[in-house]
Protein backbone atom coordinates (compact mmCIF):
# COMPACT_ATOMS: atom_id res chain seq x y z
CA UNK A 1 0.00 0.00 0.00
CA UNK A 2 1.50 3.38 -1.10
CA UNK A 3 0.43 6.12 1.44
CA UNK A 4 3.12 9.04 0.88
CA UNK A 5 1.81 11.50 -1.55
CA UNK A 6 5.22 13.22 -2.11
CA UNK A 7 6.28 9.38 -3.26
CA UNK A 8 3.99 9.38 -5.55
CA UNK A 9 4.13 12.77 -7.29
CA UNK A 10 7.70 12.69 -7.74
CA UNK A 11 7.79 8.91 -9.41
CA UNK A 12 4.44 8.44 -10.81
CA UNK A 13 4.30 11.72 -11.92
CA UNK A 14 0.37 11.90 -11.00
CA UNK A 15 -1.92 13.72 -8.54
CA UNK A 16 -3.65 12.01 -6.08
CA UNK A 17 -6.40 15.03 -6.27
CA UNK A 18 -6.20 14.79 -10.03
CA UNK A 19 -8.65 16.34 -12.56
CA UNK A 20 -12.16 15.54 -12.14
CA UNK A 21 -13.36 11.91 -13.26
CA UNK A 22 -15.97 13.75 -15.94
CA UNK A 23 -12.78 16.10 -17.39
CA UNK A 24 -10.63 12.87 -18.68
CA UNK A 25 -12.14 11.83 -21.89
CA UNK A 26 -12.50 7.86 -22.05
CA UNK A 27 -8.64 6.30 -23.52
CA UNK A 28 -10.40 2.82 -24.64
CA UNK A 29 -6.92 2.45 -26.83
CA UNK A 30 -4.92 1.76 -23.71
CA UNK A 31 -7.61 -0.55 -21.83
CA UNK A 32 -6.13 -4.40 -21.89
CA UNK A 33 -7.61 -7.09 -23.27
CA UNK A 34 -6.04 -9.77 -21.62
CA UNK A 35 -4.72 -8.28 -17.84
CA UNK A 36 -6.95 -7.34 -15.48
CA UNK A 37 -8.71 -3.73 -14.62
CA UNK A 38 -11.65 -2.59 -12.52
CA UNK A 39 -14.45 -2.46 -14.80
CA UNK A 40 -14.46 1.97 -13.48
CA UNK A 41 -12.25 3.72 -10.80
CA UNK A 42 -8.68 3.39 -8.85
CA UNK A 43 -6.82 0.24 -8.08
CA UNK A 44 -3.46 -0.98 -6.28
CA UNK A 45 -2.33 -3.59 -4.77
CA UNK A 46 -3.90 -7.17 -5.14
CA UNK A 47 -5.33 -8.37 -2.12
CA UNK A 48 -6.58 -11.53 -0.51
CA UNK A 49 -5.54 -13.90 -3.10
CA UNK A 50 -7.54 -17.38 -2.55
CA UNK A 51 -8.78 -20.22 -4.86
CA UNK A 52 -12.81 -21.45 -4.07
CA UNK A 53 -15.14 -24.12 -5.79
CA UNK A 54 -12.91 -23.45 -8.98
CA UNK A 55 -12.26 -19.67 -9.17
CA UNK A 56 -9.55 -17.29 -8.65
CA UNK A 57 -10.62 -14.72 -6.02
CA UNK A 58 -9.09 -11.40 -6.60
CA UNK A 59 -9.69 -8.92 -4.16
CA UNK A 60 -7.85 -5.40 -5.10
CA UNK A 61 -7.43 -2.01 -3.41
CA UNK A 62 -10.00 0.44 -5.11
CA UNK A 63 -11.62 3.46 -4.53
CA UNK A 64 -15.26 2.96 -5.21
CA UNK A 65 -16.13 6.47 -5.86
CA UNK A 66 -13.50 7.94 -8.48
CA UNK A 67 -10.67 7.54 -10.72
CA UNK A 68 -7.91 8.58 -8.32
CA UNK A 69 -6.48 7.19 -4.74
CA UNK A 70 -9.12 7.45 -1.66
CA UNK A 71 -11.74 5.89 -0.05
CA UNK A 72 -9.55 2.78 -0.01
CA UNK A 73 -12.25 -0.21 0.17
CA UNK A 74 -11.92 -3.79 -1.51
CA UNK A 75 -12.70 -4.40 -4.79
CA UNK A 76 -13.63 -7.98 -5.87
CA UNK A 77 -13.50 -10.01 -8.74
CA UNK A 78 -12.99 -13.86 -9.75
CA UNK A 79 -12.10 -15.75 -12.75
CA UNK A 80 -11.42 -19.01 -14.17
CA UNK A 81 -8.95 -18.81 -16.15
CA UNK A 82 -6.82 -15.72 -14.92
CA UNK A 83 -7.99 -13.92 -18.13
CA UNK A 84 -11.46 -13.28 -18.01
CA UNK A 85 -12.72 -11.58 -14.81
CA UNK A 86 -16.24 -11.47 -13.59
CA UNK A 87 -16.25 -8.11 -11.58
CA UNK A 88 -18.41 -8.25 -7.93
CA UNK A 89 -19.96 -5.93 -5.45
CA UNK A 90 -17.07 -4.33 -3.26
CA UNK A 91 -16.16 -6.93 -0.60
CA UNK A 92 -15.26 -4.81 2.22
CA UNK A 93 -16.29 -0.92 2.35
CA UNK A 94 -14.15 1.94 4.09
CA UNK A 95 -15.59 2.81 7.76
CA UNK A 96 -16.67 6.07 8.13
CA UNK A 97 -18.29 7.23 11.77
CA UNK A 98 -18.46 10.88 13.60
CA UNK A 99 -15.69 9.67 15.60
CA UNK A 100 -12.81 7.77 12.82
CA UNK A 101 -12.11 6.95 9.82
CA UNK A 102 -10.77 2.89 8.85
CA UNK A 103 -9.55 2.93 5.49
CA UNK A 104 -9.13 -0.65 4.19
CA UNK A 105 -5.83 -0.83 3.45
CA UNK A 106 -3.90 -4.23 1.98
CA UNK A 107 -3.63 -7.58 3.16
CA UNK A 108 -4.97 -11.17 2.85
CA UNK A 109 -6.93 -13.43 3.05
CA UNK A 110 -7.54 -17.21 3.79
CA UNK A 111 -9.76 -20.11 3.62
CA UNK A 112 -10.32 -21.19 7.17
CA UNK A 113 -11.35 -25.11 7.02
CA UNK A 114 -11.06 -26.17 10.47
CA UNK A 115 -12.91 -23.20 11.62
CA UNK A 116 -9.71 -22.42 14.03
CA UNK A 117 -10.96 -18.49 14.97
CA UNK A 118 -14.81 -19.65 15.47
CA UNK A 119 -16.79 -17.36 12.93
CA UNK A 120 -18.05 -20.14 11.01
CA UNK A 121 -21.24 -21.24 10.64
CA UNK A 122 -23.48 -24.56 10.05
CA UNK A 123 -19.68 -26.77 10.93
CA UNK A 124 -18.36 -24.39 7.44
CA UNK A 125 -15.21 -23.02 7.88
CA UNK A 126 -15.50 -19.27 7.26
CA UNK A 127 -12.96 -17.07 5.20
CA UNK A 128 -11.01 -14.68 7.10
CA UNK A 129 -9.44 -11.73 5.48
CA UNK A 130 -6.65 -9.99 7.54
CA UNK A 131 -5.63 -6.13 6.74
CA UNK A 132 -4.37 -3.21 7.71
CA UNK A 133 -6.81 -0.61 8.92
CA UNK A 134 -5.54 3.36 8.39
CA UNK A 135 -6.79 5.54 10.72
CA UNK A 136 -5.90 9.00 9.35
CA UNK A 137 -7.08 11.14 12.50
CA UNK A 138 -5.54 8.67 15.06
CA UNK A 139 -2.41 9.02 12.77
CA UNK A 140 -1.32 5.09 13.02
CA UNK A 141 -1.99 1.97 10.93
CA UNK A 142 -2.77 -1.14 12.90
CA UNK A 143 -4.29 -4.95 11.68
CA UNK A 144 -7.72 -5.86 11.37
CA UNK A 145 -9.29 -9.02 10.57
CA UNK A 146 -13.06 -9.68 9.01
CA UNK A 147 -14.82 -12.60 8.18
CA UNK A 148 -17.14 -14.49 5.46
CA UNK A 149 -19.40 -17.09 5.74
CA UNK A 150 -21.10 -15.99 1.83
CA UNK A 151 -18.00 -17.39 0.15
CA UNK A 152 -15.90 -14.13 0.47
CA UNK A 153 -18.90 -11.88 -1.24
CA UNK A 154 -19.41 -9.26 1.62
CA UNK A 155 -17.11 -9.39 5.33
CA UNK A 156 -18.30 -8.37 8.85
CA UNK A 157 -15.25 -6.74 10.99
CA UNK A 158 -14.19 -8.16 14.10
CA UNK A 159 -15.86 -6.67 17.31
CA UNK A 160 -12.96 -6.71 18.79
CA UNK A 161 -10.64 -5.01 15.87
CA UNK A 162 -7.69 -4.11 15.55
CA UNK A 163 -5.97 -7.91 16.54
CA UNK A 164 -2.57 -6.12 16.18
CA UNK A 165 -1.96 -2.40 17.22
CA UNK A 166 1.55 -1.09 17.99
CA UNK A 167 0.53 2.65 17.95
CA UNK A 168 2.82 2.99 14.79
CA UNK A 169 2.06 5.80 11.99
CA UNK A 170 3.49 2.60 8.95
CA UNK A 171 3.22 -0.88 10.57
CA UNK A 172 1.34 -2.37 7.09
CA UNK A 173 0.21 -5.07 4.91
CA UNK A 174 -0.13 -8.54 7.04
CA UNK A 175 0.12 -11.80 4.86
CA UNK A 176 -1.27 -14.87 6.30
CA UNK A 177 -0.40 -18.54 5.76
CA UNK A 178 -1.14 -21.99 7.98
CA UNK A 179 2.35 -23.02 8.86
CA UNK A 180 1.16 -27.02 9.75
CA UNK A 181 4.42 -28.33 11.18
CA UNK A 182 3.38 -25.50 14.03
CA UNK A 183 -0.12 -26.04 13.66
CA UNK A 184 -0.63 -22.27 13.69
CA UNK A 185 -1.17 -19.44 11.18
CA UNK A 186 1.93 -16.93 10.37
CA UNK A 187 1.79 -13.62 9.61
CA UNK A 188 4.33 -11.55 8.07
CA UNK A 189 4.08 -7.65 8.06
CA UNK A 190 5.83 -4.75 7.57
CA UNK A 191 7.47 -2.47 9.92
CA UNK A 192 7.92 0.32 7.10
CA UNK A 193 10.64 2.67 8.37
CA UNK A 194 12.95 0.31 10.20
CA UNK A 195 13.22 -1.63 6.79
CA UNK A 196 11.89 -5.13 8.51
CA UNK A 197 9.46 -7.59 8.01
CA UNK A 198 7.76 -8.56 11.78
CA UNK A 199 6.61 -12.46 12.51
CA UNK A 200 3.09 -13.11 13.75
CA UNK A 201 2.24 -16.48 15.27
CA UNK A 202 -1.57 -17.64 16.08
CA UNK A 203 -3.55 -20.12 16.29
CA UNK A 204 -6.92 -18.71 16.37
CA UNK A 205 -6.32 -15.50 13.45
CA UNK A 206 -7.93 -13.28 16.76
CA UNK A 207 -4.62 -13.28 19.01
CA UNK A 208 -1.39 -12.80 17.69
CA UNK A 209 2.29 -13.88 19.22
CA UNK A 210 5.40 -11.72 18.18
CA UNK A 211 8.19 -14.47 16.93
CA UNK A 212 11.15 -12.26 15.01
CA UNK A 213 11.79 -9.91 13.11
CA UNK A 214 14.11 -10.13 9.52
CA UNK A 215 16.13 -7.41 8.40
CA UNK A 216 17.31 -4.57 7.75
CA UNK A 217 19.05 -6.28 4.31
CA UNK A 218 18.85 -5.64 0.41
CA UNK A 219 17.51 -2.68 -0.14
CA UNK A 220 16.68 -0.09 2.53
CA UNK A 221 16.64 3.38 1.26
CA UNK A 222 12.93 3.69 0.93
CA UNK A 223 10.45 1.93 3.03
CA UNK A 224 9.59 -1.67 3.05
CA UNK A 225 5.98 -3.13 2.10
CA UNK A 226 3.65 -5.80 1.23
CA UNK A 227 5.96 -8.61 2.53
CA UNK A 228 4.77 -12.06 1.72
CA UNK A 229 6.77 -15.25 2.09
CA UNK A 230 6.14 -18.72 0.32
CA UNK A 231 7.48 -22.60 -0.01
CA UNK A 232 9.00 -23.40 -3.17
CA UNK A 233 11.10 -26.89 -4.37
CA UNK A 234 14.07 -25.95 -5.65
CA UNK A 235 14.27 -27.70 -9.14
CA UNK A 236 11.12 -29.27 -8.13
CA UNK A 237 12.01 -31.05 -6.00
CA UNK A 238 9.71 -30.90 -2.57
CA UNK A 239 12.59 -32.50 -0.32
CA UNK A 240 14.71 -29.27 -1.10
CA UNK A 241 11.72 -26.85 -0.61
CA UNK A 242 13.08 -23.39 0.38
CA UNK A 243 11.45 -20.33 1.12
CA UNK A 244 11.00 -16.89 -0.85
CA UNK A 245 10.50 -13.20 1.27
CA UNK A 246 9.01 -10.95 -1.22
CA UNK A 247 9.22 -6.74 -0.31
CA UNK A 248 7.97 -3.76 -2.22
CA UNK A 249 9.71 -0.66 -2.18
CA UNK A 250 10.86 2.09 -4.10
CA UNK A 251 14.33 2.49 -5.50
CA UNK A 252 16.41 5.56 -7.81
CA UNK A 253 14.25 4.63 -10.57
CA UNK A 254 10.47 4.28 -9.11
CA UNK A 255 8.58 0.99 -7.51
CA UNK A 256 10.69 -2.37 -7.22
CA UNK A 257 10.32 -5.71 -5.97
CA UNK A 258 13.13 -7.62 -4.48
CA UNK A 259 13.49 -11.06 -2.66
CA UNK A 260 15.35 -13.39 -0.08
CA UNK A 261 15.52 -16.68 -0.35
CA UNK A 262 16.18 -18.61 2.79
CA UNK A 263 15.08 -21.21 5.76
CA UNK A 264 11.85 -21.02 7.84
CA UNK A 265 11.57 -22.62 10.92
CA UNK A 266 8.06 -21.28 11.94
CA UNK A 267 9.92 -18.80 14.23
CA UNK A 268 12.70 -17.56 11.86
CA UNK A 269 13.60 -16.66 8.83
CA UNK A 270 17.10 -16.95 7.36
CA UNK A 271 18.30 -15.73 4.46
CA UNK A 272 21.09 -17.61 2.67
CA UNK A 273 22.46 -14.87 0.65
CA UNK A 274 24.77 -12.27 2.14
CA UNK A 275 22.53 -9.27 3.70
CA UNK A 276 23.31 -6.83 1.30
CA UNK A 277 22.51 -8.61 -1.47
CA UNK A 278 19.70 -7.53 -3.19
CA UNK A 279 18.25 -9.59 -5.91
CA UNK A 280 15.41 -8.14 -8.07
CA UNK A 281 11.85 -10.03 -9.07
CA UNK A 282 11.27 -7.44 -11.77
CA UNK A 283 13.65 -5.07 -13.68
CA UNK A 284 10.94 -2.83 -14.90
CA UNK A 285 9.74 0.29 -13.35
CA UNK A 286 6.18 -0.38 -12.82
CA UNK A 287 5.91 -3.97 -11.07
CA UNK A 288 4.83 -3.23 -7.38
CA UNK A 289 3.25 -5.16 -4.38
CA UNK A 290 2.84 -8.82 -5.41
CA UNK A 291 1.57 -11.77 -3.85
CA UNK A 292 0.75 -14.96 -4.46
CA UNK A 293 -2.58 -16.90 -4.52
CA UNK A 294 -0.92 -20.11 -2.40
CA UNK A 295 -3.79 -22.78 -3.30
CA UNK A 296 -4.00 -23.20 -6.91
CA UNK A 297 -4.86 -25.93 -8.49
CA UNK A 298 -1.10 -28.53 -8.92
CA UNK A 299 0.00 -26.77 -5.68
CA UNK A 300 1.38 -23.84 -7.81
CA UNK A 301 2.12 -20.55 -6.62
CA UNK A 302 0.79 -17.81 -8.87
CA UNK A 303 1.81 -13.79 -8.50
CA UNK A 304 0.52 -11.12 -9.28
CA UNK A 305 1.30 -7.81 -9.10
CA UNK A 306 -0.37 -4.11 -9.54
CA UNK A 307 1.50 -2.67 -12.86
CA UNK A 308 1.56 1.02 -11.58
CA UNK A 309 0.61 3.73 -13.95
CA UNK A 310 1.51 7.35 -13.92
CA UNK A 311 0.65 9.50 -16.84
CA UNK A 312 -0.79 10.10 -19.01
CA UNK A 313 -4.51 10.04 -17.51
CA UNK A 314 -6.47 6.79 -18.40
CA UNK A 315 -10.43 6.79 -18.10
CA UNK A 316 -12.53 4.84 -16.98
CA UNK A 317 -10.46 2.99 -14.69
CA UNK A 318 -7.05 3.80 -13.21
CA UNK A 319 -4.37 0.41 -12.64
CA UNK A 320 -4.28 -2.54 -14.01
CA UNK A 321 -2.59 -6.23 -12.95
CA UNK A 322 0.23 -7.66 -14.28
CA UNK A 323 0.20 -11.01 -16.22
CA UNK A 324 -0.05 -14.00 -13.34
CA UNK A 325 3.25 -15.69 -13.27
CA UNK A 326 3.80 -19.50 -11.94
CA UNK A 327 6.90 -19.37 -9.97
CA UNK A 328 9.96 -21.76 -9.31
CA UNK A 329 13.33 -21.50 -7.53
CA UNK A 330 16.30 -22.96 -9.57
CA UNK A 331 20.36 -23.75 -8.93
CA UNK A 332 21.88 -21.00 -11.22
CA UNK A 333 26.08 -20.05 -11.13
CA UNK A 334 25.24 -17.49 -9.28
CA UNK A 335 22.93 -19.80 -6.70
CA UNK A 336 19.03 -20.47 -6.05
CA UNK A 337 17.18 -17.95 -7.90
CA UNK A 338 13.74 -17.17 -8.70
CA UNK A 339 12.14 -18.13 -12.43
CA UNK A 340 8.89 -16.58 -13.68
CA UNK A 341 6.70 -17.18 -16.22
CA UNK A 342 3.08 -16.42 -17.54
CA UNK A 343 1.01 -19.13 -15.55
CA UNK A 344 0.55 -22.36 -17.55
CA UNK A 345 -3.30 -22.20 -16.90
CA UNK A 346 -3.26 -19.27 -19.64
CA UNK A 347 -0.10 -20.18 -21.62
CA UNK A 348 -1.87 -24.03 -22.30
CA UNK A 349 -4.74 -21.99 -23.63
CA UNK A 350 -3.76 -19.16 -25.54
CA UNK A 351 -5.44 -20.63 -28.69
CA UNK A 352 -8.43 -20.34 -26.93
CA UNK A 353 -8.32 -17.04 -25.62
CA UNK A 354 -6.54 -15.49 -28.87
CA UNK A 355 -7.69 -15.24 -32.57
CA UNK A 356 -5.67 -18.76 -32.72
CA UNK A 357 -1.53 -18.19 -34.09
CA UNK A 358 -1.74 -15.75 -36.37
CA UNK A 359 2.22 -16.31 -36.72
CA UNK A 360 3.97 -19.68 -36.68
CA UNK A 361 7.39 -20.04 -38.08
CA UNK A 362 10.58 -21.97 -37.92
CA UNK A 363 13.81 -20.99 -39.01
CA UNK A 364 13.46 -17.40 -39.94
CA UNK A 365 16.39 -15.46 -40.91
CA UNK A 366 15.84 -11.89 -40.02
CA UNK A 367 18.18 -8.53 -41.49
CA UNK A 368 17.38 -5.78 -40.83
CA UNK A 369 13.33 -5.15 -40.15
CA UNK A 370 10.58 -7.28 -41.18
CA UNK A 371 7.24 -6.61 -40.73
CA UNK A 372 4.80 -9.25 -38.84
CA UNK A 373 1.58 -7.14 -39.22
CA UNK A 374 -0.95 -6.15 -41.32
CA UNK A 375 -4.87 -4.17 -41.51
CA UNK A 376 -6.59 -7.69 -40.98
CA UNK A 377 -3.81 -9.12 -37.99
CA UNK A 378 -1.96 -7.86 -34.87
CA UNK A 379 -2.65 -4.35 -35.71
CA UNK A 380 -4.50 -3.34 -32.06
CA UNK A 381 -1.48 -3.16 -29.71
CA UNK A 382 -2.67 -6.74 -27.96
CA UNK A 383 -0.78 -10.16 -28.99
CA UNK A 384 1.97 -12.42 -27.56
CA UNK A 385 4.74 -13.54 -28.58
CA UNK A 386 7.08 -16.51 -28.24
CA UNK A 387 10.41 -16.47 -29.99
CA UNK A 388 13.54 -18.20 -29.18
CA UNK A 389 16.82 -16.08 -31.39
CA UNK A 390 19.75 -17.20 -32.30
CA UNK A 391 21.62 -13.50 -32.38
CA UNK A 392 25.16 -15.18 -34.51
CA UNK A 393 26.98 -11.93 -34.94
CA UNK A 394 23.88 -9.16 -34.78
CA UNK A 395 24.63 -7.39 -31.78
CA UNK A 396 20.64 -6.32 -31.10
CA UNK A 397 17.65 -8.74 -32.56
CA UNK A 398 13.96 -9.04 -31.47
CA UNK A 399 10.87 -6.88 -31.72
CA UNK A 400 9.83 -3.34 -32.46
CA UNK A 401 6.09 -2.75 -31.00
CA UNK A 402 4.06 -0.12 -31.28
CA UNK A 403 5.69 1.86 -34.32
CA UNK A 404 4.05 4.74 -35.49
CA UNK A 405 3.78 4.77 -39.75
CA UNK A 406 6.97 6.43 -39.87
CA UNK A 407 9.00 4.78 -37.38
CA UNK A 408 9.73 8.00 -35.40
CA UNK A 409 8.16 6.61 -32.54
CA UNK A 410 8.52 2.71 -31.56
CA UNK A 411 9.24 0.45 -29.09
CA UNK A 412 12.23 -1.84 -28.90
CA UNK A 413 12.52 -4.86 -27.60
CA UNK A 414 15.01 -7.65 -27.64
CA UNK A 415 18.31 -8.99 -26.90
CA UNK A 416 21.70 -7.20 -26.61
CA UNK A 417 24.34 -10.21 -27.32
CA UNK A 418 27.27 -7.45 -26.59
CA UNK A 419 26.27 -6.71 -23.32
CA UNK A 420 24.02 -10.04 -22.66
CA UNK A 421 21.13 -8.38 -21.76
CA UNK A 422 17.26 -8.31 -22.36
CA UNK A 423 15.86 -4.58 -22.77
CA UNK A 424 13.20 -2.65 -23.32
CA UNK A 425 13.84 0.92 -25.20
CA UNK A 426 11.13 3.48 -25.17
CA UNK A 427 13.68 6.59 -25.78
CA UNK A 428 11.84 7.52 -29.31
CA UNK A 429 8.40 6.94 -28.27
CA UNK A 430 7.50 7.75 -23.87
CA UNK A 431 9.62 11.27 -23.30
CA UNK A 432 6.51 12.57 -22.31
CA UNK A 433 5.40 9.62 -19.48
CA UNK A 434 9.01 8.19 -18.03
CA UNK A 435 11.63 9.40 -16.01
CA UNK A 436 14.44 9.58 -18.55
CA UNK A 437 16.38 7.18 -16.64
CA UNK A 438 13.58 4.16 -17.18
CA UNK A 439 13.40 5.22 -21.05
CA UNK A 440 15.91 2.14 -21.57
CA UNK A 441 15.45 -0.76 -19.33
CA UNK A 442 18.07 -3.80 -18.93
CA UNK A 443 18.19 -6.72 -17.43
CA UNK A 444 20.86 -9.36 -17.24
CA UNK A 445 20.61 -12.71 -19.21
CA UNK A 446 22.80 -15.04 -21.41
CA UNK A 447 22.26 -16.84 -24.36
CA UNK A 448 22.24 -20.61 -23.88
CA UNK A 449 23.75 -22.56 -26.76
CA UNK A 450 23.56 -19.38 -28.35
CA UNK A 451 19.83 -18.83 -28.07
CA UNK A 452 17.95 -16.60 -26.17
CA UNK A 453 14.38 -16.96 -25.32
CA UNK A 454 11.54 -14.03 -25.64
CA UNK A 455 8.47 -13.78 -24.20
CA UNK A 456 6.91 -11.01 -25.34
CA UNK A 457 3.34 -9.73 -24.19
CA UNK A 458 1.57 -6.27 -25.26
CA UNK A 459 -1.50 -5.50 -23.41
CA UNK A 460 -2.69 -1.86 -25.06
CA UNK A 461 -0.64 -0.24 -22.59
CA UNK A 462 1.22 -2.62 -20.99
CA UNK A 463 4.56 -4.60 -21.40
CA UNK A 464 6.14 -7.86 -20.08
CA UNK A 465 9.24 -9.49 -21.09
CA UNK A 466 10.35 -12.67 -19.89
CA UNK A 467 13.79 -14.11 -20.79
CA UNK A 468 15.19 -17.48 -21.06
CA UNK A 469 11.99 -19.13 -19.51
CA UNK A 470 11.68 -16.74 -16.92
CA UNK A 471 15.04 -16.40 -15.76
CA UNK A 472 14.18 -12.44 -15.63
CA UNK A 473 11.55 -10.12 -16.49
CA UNK A 474 11.12 -6.51 -17.49
CA UNK A 475 7.60 -4.76 -16.99
CA UNK A 476 6.56 -1.37 -18.07
CA UNK A 477 4.22 0.68 -19.21
CA UNK A 478 3.82 2.60 -22.68
CA UNK A 479 0.97 5.00 -24.10
CA UNK A 480 1.19 4.06 -28.26
CA UNK A 481 -0.95 6.88 -30.29
CA UNK A 482 -4.07 5.10 -31.64
CA UNK A 483 -2.61 4.45 -34.80
CA UNK A 484 0.76 3.34 -33.63
CA UNK A 485 0.11 -0.38 -34.15
CA UNK A 486 3.01 -1.38 -36.36
CA UNK A 487 5.32 -4.68 -35.47
CA UNK A 488 8.62 -5.92 -36.87
CA UNK A 489 10.75 -8.54 -36.14
CA UNK A 490 14.28 -7.07 -36.31
CA UNK A 491 18.45 -7.45 -36.24
CA UNK A 492 21.27 -5.44 -36.49
CA UNK A 493 23.03 -7.87 -38.64
CA UNK A 494 21.41 -11.26 -39.42
CA UNK A 495 19.41 -13.67 -36.79
CA UNK A 496 17.94 -16.60 -37.26
CA UNK A 497 14.41 -16.91 -35.56
CA UNK A 498 14.63 -20.71 -34.54
CA UNK A 499 10.77 -20.53 -33.51
CA UNK A 500 8.56 -17.45 -33.65
CA UNK A 501 4.82 -17.53 -32.55
CA UNK A 502 2.81 -15.01 -32.37
CA UNK A 503 -1.06 -15.08 -31.15
CA UNK A 504 -3.99 -11.91 -31.45
CA UNK A 505 -5.34 -11.47 -28.50
CA UNK A 506 -7.36 -8.69 -29.79
CA UNK A 507 -10.24 -11.15 -29.40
Amino acid sequence: MIRNRLLILSLLAISLRGMAQDATPPTPQWRPVYHFTPDKYWTNDPNGLIYLNGKFQLYYQHNPQENKWGHMSWGHAESADLVHWKHLPVAIHEVVTRDTTVYIYSGSAVIDKNNTSGFGKNGKGPIVAIFTGDLPKQHKEAQYIAYSNDNGMSYKLYDKDPVIDLNMRDFRDPNVFWFAPKKQWIMTVSMVNEHMVRFYGSKDLKHWEKLSDFGPAGYTKNGWECPSMLPLPVNGNPANTKYVLFVSNFGEHGPQMQYFVGDFDGTKFTNLNPAEKMLRVDYGDCFYAAIAWRDAPANKKILIGWLINGKPETSPWKGQMSIPRDLSLRNTADGIRLFQNPAAIITNSLSKYAKGAVISKTNLPVSGAMKLNGASHLNANSYWIDAEIQPGKSEKSGFIVASDADGSKKIEVGYNAASKEIYVDCSTAENANKDKRNLLQTAPVNAVNGVIRLRVLVDKSSLEVFGNGGEQVISTMIYPDKDATGLSAFASGTAVFKTLKIWDMDR
